[in-house]
């Protein structure tokens, strides 16, 4: 019975924020790379999709926008590394700082309501069946779509090379690749779907918010450990799989969470600790297995 109730909640949040566990796959997994851009990106998508549905854009139009504009922001990171030379995590905390002014700017305030403006979802709300059907088949359908584009990518002569930056970064630039670029434009792509993320859960929920973004980058890396747990990422396809997994499976350990009692107030220590926990028990049990080795067992 308690399942039932949580599915299909957890289903929608678990594919509205499988595009963030898949940008964040991009990153960490393909390109090597610590990116907290991812923070700022996802307020940012949300907060250009609010303000321009506000001034009376279409809805679809302001997720592109703002999916654009998370594409800049991921670039601009790419060349505070590249071009300033300024370190990878240093040139996301950067640009996440910055964003937040930006975003602030960007809406004029701390909030933007849309409860009562057209969003992409609001024809869904005159249908005469339940809203999540129609809600996660639009998520599904946006879900599948940048799934393919990235496997398809990815296995381009440019999509390899970018791989093959986060590998071995000296080697591919041996062959002649800038591999400067690769970084610019991986964490554009990544950034990209991180925004589209935040402008379609802003339609979602009704608003947008400055500080929805803040322990992005700790649960989107919580649903990749836990995707990859679940489906091993043997190459590219079962690697953005695992990360869509992993989304709909963390929001539904979470929504279970919720309902067994635990506060709302204590979801990102619970985020956090998960992560410590997926990251630390394998690094346990190789130490633990190194002293049986050495002591014969």
């Amino acid at each position: 019975m308690l399942l039932l109730k949580v599915v299909p909640i957890s289903l929608e949040q678990g594919l509205a924020y499988a595009l963030v566990a898949l940008g964040i796959a991009l990153t960490f997994r393909v390109l090597a790379f610590p990116d907290l851009t991812v923070d700022g990106s996802f307020p940012l998508g949300g907060a250009v999709a609010a303000r321009l549905i506000v001034e009376g854009v279409d809805p679809t139009l302001a997720a592109l926008a703002g999916t654009l504009a998370g594409f800049v922001a991921g670039c601009l990171t790419g060349i505070l590394n590249t071009r300033l030379k300024i370190n990878s995590l240093l040139a996301g905390i950067l640009m996440m700082t910055i964003l937040y002014s930006v975003n602030l700017r960007i809406m004029g305030r701390a909030n933007i309501q849309l409860l009562d403006r057209p969003t992409i979802f609001s024809p869904f709300e005159a249908m005469d069946m339940n809203r999540y059907v129609p809600v996660i088949l639009l998520f599904l359908a946006v879900i599948f779509l940048c799934k393919l584009l990235t496997d398809l990518f990815l296995n381009t002569e440019y999509g390899l090379a970018l791989q093959a930056t986060g590998d071995n970064e000296d080697m591919i630039r041996a062959f002649g690749v800038n591999t400067d670029n690769a970084t610019v434009i991986g964490l554009g792509i990544s950034n990209a779907f991180v925004a589209l993320s935040g402008a379609l859960i802003a339609q979602d929920q009704g608003f947008s918010d400055v500080g929805m973004g803040i322990g992005m980058i700790v649960a989107g890396l919580a649903s990749i450990i836990i995707g990859e747990a679940l489906v091993k990422p043997k190459n590219v396809f079962r690697l953005t799989f695992a990360a869509i997994v992993g989304s709909v499976v963390y929001r539904l350990i979470i929504a279970v969470g919720l309902r067994l009692g635990l506060a709302p107030t204590d979801l990102k220590l619970a985020t956090g600790v998960m992560v410590i926990l997926a990251l630390g028990i394998p690094a346990f049990k190789g130490e633990r297995e190194g002293k049986l080795k050495l002591r014969g067992v």
